[in-house]
């Protein structure tokens, strides 16, 4: 192992424990109190404070973090207070839901993002490359969830092609196998969708602008000087160098996918780490915020880690 990958390595420990103090100080600035939940406007006092006993907000901040910290590397994430559950229940729930949409979405984004990319670079000037430039413009100016809104508007309410929301449906029309993987898809294709487009225009404009840089280095126009054709000159010799970029961008879309595209669950109703961000965030359930920024921390540091480090293999001068 280089002393690069170990000097990062080594780093990570010492990051995700400043990211854990952060955020738990964060949580404790932010105003409402987790108690409002279990109580109406009309609560009796003495009730509310032995339940904030119970939960542990009553002891110093110092005290508190301790305790969870200390819960913590033993692999306990703790109660939710909202849910009534242990935290490893409600994300060994929602993870599996999650990667389930991030790859399929990432999936879409660089088929999408680097195949158009590479066409309007090839095609820069031109009219092809031209109307290409604007539909990508167009579909990165949209916000995500305007174009969820849509979708379920035109496919679901109108057309009736596609649910609306959730993971399956309650009732299957043909209960077996093929029916079951058949109505998790037509459930996944409008949120998969909606994140493979916004992500893939954005990827689009990177390849675009790295495929344009590409083709004017000097070692291109010596390839093509030589005769080669302009297909050998793509694929041989310019393409490792243009997709370069997708690797650094792996490491930024897949941890936050993974971490929760909230907004697009939250309007799909998609039962992933999301959609219980959103939930924890207004019911303001310590342990499941705590645990979730600890999974998306810990997923930005190992998808930054992976980009840089196969980076450096592919091309040593990084």
């Amino acid at each position: 192992m280089s002393r690069y990958a170990k000097h990062r390595l080594a780093s990570i420990p010492f990051v995700l424990i400043g990211v854990i103090i952060i955020n738990f100080f964060l949580y404790h600035l932010s105003p409402g109190d987790p108690s409002n939940l279990y109580f109406s406007p009309d609560y009796d006092q003495a009730s509310k404070q032995a339940l904030r006993q119970k939960m542990g907000l009553e002891r110093p901040l110092h005290v508190q973090l301790g305790a969870w910290f200390f819960h913590f590397v033993q692999g306990d994430f703790g109660f939710s207070w909202s849910k009534h559950r242990p935290v490893m229940d409600l994300l060994k729930e929602a993870v599996p839901a999650t990667l389930e949409l991030a790859i399929v979405s990432l999936l879409l984004n660089f088929l999408i993002g680097t195949t158009f990319g590479l066409l309007a670079g090839l095609h820069a000037g031109k009219w092809f490359g031209k109307m290409l430039d604007v539909v990508g413009l167009l579909i990165y100016s949209l916000p995500s969830f305007w174009l969820g809104i849509l979708l379920i508007y035109i496919f679901s309410l109108r057309l009736g092609w596609l649910p609306a929301s959730g993971q399956s449906s309650l009732i299957l029309r043909t209960p077996s196998l093929l029916g079951t993987i058949g109505d998790q898809l037509r459930h996944l294709v409008m949120p998969a969708v909606v994140l493979g487009l916004v992500g893939g225009a954005a990827t689009f404009r990177i390849i675009r602008a790295n495929t344009i840089k590409v083709l004017t280095q000097p070692f291109i126009v010596a390839a093509r000087a030589k005769g080669l054709s302009s297909f050998i000159v793509l694929f041989k010799h310019a393409l490792k160098n243009i997709l370069l970029p997708v690797i650094t961008l792996f490491g930024i879309y897949f941890p936050f996918l993974l971490g929760g595209a909230l907004i697009i669950e939250v309007i799909f109703a998609w039962p992933g780490m999301g959609r219980i961000t959103y939930e924890a965030i207004l019911a303001k359930d310590f342990p499941v915020i705590m645990a979730i920024n600890y999974i998306a921390a810990l997923m930005v540091i190992s998808g930054n880690l992976i980009a840089d480090v196969l980076n450096k293999i592919i091309d040593p001068r990084i």
